[in-house]
C-alpha cells in the first residue's frame, strides 16, 4: 500500500503539472522474477518514474515503451523472457529465469476511473478490495483492455465497457464467487482465452503502539518506513507528542481504561504493548482481549506477561494465546531498540503472513511459493 500511496502522490504531481502519464504492472509471472505480479511504475512523458517493476533491469526498456505508448495512447502487453542463460542479449541481465508479462497503460487525467484513480478508491476505506485486470497473451500483439474495475465490499467503481457485452454476466459471476485468500490469474477460454488478474488490495497494517517512551521511537520510524498506519497510545503527555513522533497517524493520550475505546480496529490491526507500566498495559491487554486482532505483542520478559495472565486470570478472564507474542519479536539476538524494532517487525510480518520464519536458503524452490 505503500506504494501505491507513492504512485497517487507522483500522479497528482505529474497532472498539476500537465505532464503526460503511462502506467506499467506486471501482470504475470512464469518462473522466477524479482517482483511479482500487482508490482507498479508510473512514468511520466519527461522520464520520472515512480515504483518499481525488477530490481532495476527492466526499467530503462520500460521507460522507452511506456513514452511510446504515452505517445500513441494505445495499452500494450510486452514480454521478458530471461529463461534463456544468455539473458544479456535482451539488454537487460535479469538473471531471473524467468517469463515477465508487462501491461503498460495509457492515463487520461480526464477518466474518473482510469487505474490510477481505481487504486485511489481503493485506499479510501479500510476495506479489501478487488481490482481486475484484463490482458490477452493469446492477442499480445494488440490494444489491451486494462485495469478497468474495482469492487470494494457491495460497490463497483469503473467499467466493464472494453469487454464484450456478451462477457459481462459471467466477469460479474466470477467476481460475486471471487473467495480465494490471495490474488489469482486466471485465462478463460471461453471469454476468447483473455486473462484476469484479480488483485485484492488490503488496506495498510493499522498498528496499535501503546508506549511514548525513547524504546519506541525507532518502531515508529521503521512502521513509517514499511508503510504502517500507527497509532501511538500513552498516558503521558510530555512523551506522546508529534514533536517526538512526527510519522504517526495519530495520536492518543489518555488513561488505559479509556483509551482503547477510541480506536477502530479490524483484521488487518495489530498491537504492541510496550509501556513499561504493568498496572497500564493489565487494563489494555484485557480491553485487547475483547477484539479481534491478529497480533499483540509484550515487550518484557516471560515472567511479566504471566503477571499479567495470572492477574486477568483471577478475575475470571482468560486471554488466548493463538495471538499474543511475549516476549515480543522474533529471536535475533537483538540488543538495541533499533534490532528490537527490526525483530518485531520481522515476527510481525510472519504472523499476518502466516509464515514460518526461517533462512530463505534453507527453503526448497523458489522464494515465493507460487508466481501467480
Amino acid at each position: 500500500m505503500k506504494e501505491f500511496a507513492q504512485l497517487i502522490d507522483a500522479y497528482d504531481l505529474a497532472k498539476a503539472d500537465g505532464n503526460a502519464m503511462a502506467l506499467a504492472t506486471v501482470v504475470q509471472v512464469d518462473g522466477s522474477a524479482y517482483r511479482r505480479p500487482g508490482a507498479r511504475m508510473l512514468v511520466t512523458q519527461d522520464g520520472r518514474l515512480t515504483g518499481a517493476i525488477s530490481g532495476g533491469c527492466l526499467e530503462g526498456d520500460a521507460l522507452r515503451k511506456a513514452q511510446a505508448v504515452i505517445f500513441q495512447q494505445k495499452s500494450m502487453l510486452v514480454t521478458y523472457d530471461t529463461t534463456d542463460e544468455d539473458d544479456q542479449k535482451f539488454g537487460i541481465g535479469l538473471g531471473c529465469n524467468g517469463i515477465i508479462h508487462l501491461l503498460i497503460e495509457p492515463l487520461d487525467v480526464n477518466q474518473v476511473d482510469n487505474p490510477v484513480e481505481l487504486i485511489r478508491q481503493a485506499k479510501l476505506k479500510r476495506d479489501t478490495s478487488l481490482l481486475l485486470t484484463f490482458f490477452s497473451l493469446k492477442n499480445s500483439k494488440k490494444e489491451q483492455i486494462g485495469t478497468i474495475h474495482l469492487t470494494q465490499g457491495s460497490q463497483h467503481f469503473g467499467s466493464l465497457a472494453k469487454i464484450k457485452q456478451e462477457f459481462h454476466a459471467h466477469v460479474l459471476q466470477e467476481i460475486a464467487a471471487f473467495e480465494h485468500p490471495s490474488s489469482r490469474i486466471q485465462c478463460f477460454e471461453q471469454l476468447d482465452e483473455l486473462s484476469i488478474f484479480f488483485e485484492l488490495i488490503h488496506p495498510p497494517l493499522q498498528l496499535l503502539l501503546f508506549g511514548a517512551g525513547n524504546d519506541t521511537l525507532p518502531v515508529a520510524q521503521l512502521a513509517s518506513i514499511l508503510g504502517h498506519e500507527v497509532i501511538l497510545v500513552d498516558g503521558r503527555k510530555a512523551l506522546a507528542t508529534s514533536s517526538r513522533f512526527p510519522t504517526v497517524q495519530r495520536i492518543i493520550q489518555g488513561q488505559a481504561e479509556e483509551v482503547v475505546d477510541q480506536i477502530e480496529t479490524d483484521l488487518n490491526t495489530v498491537a504492541l504493548l510496550m509501556t513499561h507500566n504493568f498496572d497500564y498495559e493489565l487494563v489494555v491487554l484485557e480491553k485487547l482481549s475483547q477484539l479481534l486482532l491478529p497480533y499483540i505483542g509484550i515487550l518484557g520478559p516471560k515472567r511479566k506477561t504471566e503477571k499479567l495472565l495470572e492477574r486477568l486470570q483471577a478475575k475470571g478472564i482468560a486471554i488466548s494465546a493463538d495471538n499474543l507474542y511475549a516476549p515480543i519479536g522474533l529471536d535475533l539476538g537483538a540488543e538495541t531498540s533499533e534490532e528490537i524494532a527490526l525483530a518485531i517487525f520481522a515476527e510481525i510480518a510472519a504472523v499476518v503472513r502466516k509464515r514460518k520464519p526461517g533462512f530463505l536458503r534453507d527453503k526448497p524452490g523458489p522464494i515465493h511459493d507460487f508466481a501467480l
